[in-house]
């Protein structure tokens, strides 16, 4: 969205300058191949600087009157009579004519645009025949004419489409990029309540019960079995405390306290290569960029589940992990040479409905491809 407000405000620089360009070049023309006197030519190069001066002062130094149409009105209707006086001159300045079409386009609105276009087309013509013709030229004075308002006013209605056609798009990108953003804002909150439910089943059933089996130990013990019962208490305090840690862990994977997601996937992949003895290739593609936390863990979460698959199932030789980081998107796409698996066959792990539940939490989407005998190919797809 942002570079296409950039090419838009590059464009607009340009077309904003072209004014200037043609009536320079054809005040350089017209003091090349005039003939006119010296006088005459004082006088045309006074309407000229008529002209830059209305331009700069009208226009160029205060942009916020474009949205005044009655400042706009005179404006338009000051650059119409400069060019009538100027294009009377010399036929060279009928090029300036372009400049009234400009200005017409983007200041004026409704009928007023084509009122103007069709007016300076006739002006144009009037210019390029210096004036009403005599009686043998009108005939062609009169085909010019129309030939140049239809095309004028054809011209200017195109652009109006068009100018039109992109301001829409223009709206719903932002009306997508907000409802982008208001979805991750959702499947984060999602995520934090899921996250939530999660931690407080562990609490329940693991922190809790072991405190109160702790509390109990102690509690009943006696002088005769106070070793024994003390022993367990303390055995169990160090079983919830390793709990607590992996708990704590499954909120942000260690992976990625110190690291990025490509060089966290690198030692995930690297580990895991080590313990199965299959080799890992990790592939980055696009421009690597910090992303929300929750797509990173997910991302993560996501490929170590997919390469514990593999160790269980695929029998591979081989496995390659891609990260593509696009415009608006990130994929991690997974692939092994292993066995396969019939996909039309229910599954009674829990691996793909954990990685397709995580990846969905963020309003993405989780691509499985796999054949018996052709691999496995696991692509996540979460927004970026």
């Amino acid at each position: 969205m942002a570079a296409l407000d950039r090419w838009e405000r590059r464009l607009g620089a340009i077309a904003n300058l072209i004014p200037y360009f043609v009536l320079t070049v054809t005040t350089v023309l017209y003091s090349i191949f005039t003939t006119h006197s010296a006088h005459d030519r004082w006088i045309t190069y006074g309407v000229v600087a008529f002209g830059y001066g209305w331009m700069v002062w009208w226009f160029t130094l205060h942009p916020a009157w474009r949205r005044r149409q009655d400042l706009m009105a005179v404006f338009v209707g000051g650059m119409v009579v400069f060019y009538a006086v100027l294009g009377m001159r010399h036929d060279l300045f009928g090029a300036v004519s372009y400049a009234i079409y400009i200005y017409a386009s983007e200041c004026l609105r409704g009928r007023w645009v084509f009122f103007v276009v069709a007016l300076t087309a006739v002006l144009a013509t009037l210019s390029l025949f210096g004036g009403y013709p005599p009686a043998e030229a009108v005939p062609a004075f009169w085909l010019l004419l129309l030939i140049f308002v239809v095309v004028a006013c054809t011209f200017t209605f195109v652009g109006h489409v068009t100018t039109e056609q992109a301001r829409l798009r223009k709206e719903l990108l932002e009306e997508n990029e907000g409802l982008h953003k208001q979805l991750l804002v959702q499947a984060h909150e999602a995520g934090v309540q899921d996250e939530r439910h999660r931690l407080a089943g562990e609490i329940h059933d693991t922190l809790a019960q072991g405190l109160a089996g702790i509390i109990t130990q102690l509690s009943a013990a006696s002088a005769s079995d106070w070793e024994r019962r003390v022993s367990v208490a303390a055995e169990l305090a160090r079983s919830n405390l390793a709990e607590a840690r992996r708990s704590v862990h499954a909120l942000r994977p260690p992976a990625l306290d110190d690291a990025a997601l490509p060089e966290a996937l690198g030692e995930v992949a690297s580990g895991w290569s080590t313990v199965s003895g299959v080799p890992v290739s990790v592939t980055l593609t696009g421009s690597a960029r910090v992303m929300h936390p929750e797509v990173e863990v997910a991302l993560l979460r996501t490929a170590q589940e997919a390469l514990a698959n593999v160790a269980k199932h695929a029998s591979a030789s081989r496995v390659g992990l891609t990260l593509s980081y696009m415009e608006d998107v990130v994929t991690l796409d997974v692939r092994d040479d292993g066995v396969g698996f019939d996909l039309a066959t229910p599954s009674s792990g829990f691996g793909l409905t954990a990685m397709r539940h995580r990846v969905h939490r963020l309003s993405g989407a989780l691509f499985v491809e796999s054949e018996p005998g052709s691999g496995t190919a696991i692509s996540a797809r979460v927004p970026a």
